[in-house]
């Protein structure tokens, strides 16, 4: 894969819009939340773009492709506490509507890119 710079790629601006979108969202969280969940929901959002681009610039495919799946993993964890806010009444299924479509995209573009970069015989099915 030629190296010109992570921003470049339409995954890693999705995962900015996608932390843009959580920054809004922890503002509605109660105060007592401040240094809880909205502080991990951050960072959970923060690592998915952070990933991609510290494997971009790992300059090989192999590290590329474990940051890649770091950043699906924070995906995860992100989808993860969104519900769990809605669960315990913080926010409505609405109020999350726009960040889990953007996760969504974003892990579809994920397991892409690492399906791609994985040699075939190590490739994993695709999921949300």
């Amino acid at each position: 894969m030629e190296k010109a710079n992570y921003q470049g790629l339409v995954v890693w601006q999705k995962a900015m819009d996608l932390t843009a979108v959580i920054y809004k969202l922890v503002k509605k969280l109660p105060k007592e939340e401040l240094f809880a969940l909205s502080d991990q929901m951050r960072r959970s959002a923060v690592s998915i773009p952070s990933n991609i681009a510290e494997g971009w610039d790992r300059n090989t495919d192999k590290e590329f492709v474990r940051f890649l799946t770091i950043s699906r993993g924070s995906k995860a964890e992100l989808e993860t506490q969104l519900l769990i806010c809605v669960k315990v009444g913080y926010l409505n299924e609405t109020d999350i509507l726009e960040a889990m479509d953007l996760s969504t995209e974003v892990g579809k573009m994920l397991n892409s890119l690492i399906n791609k970069l994985k040699p075939t015989d190590y490739r994993l099915p695709t999921t949300n």
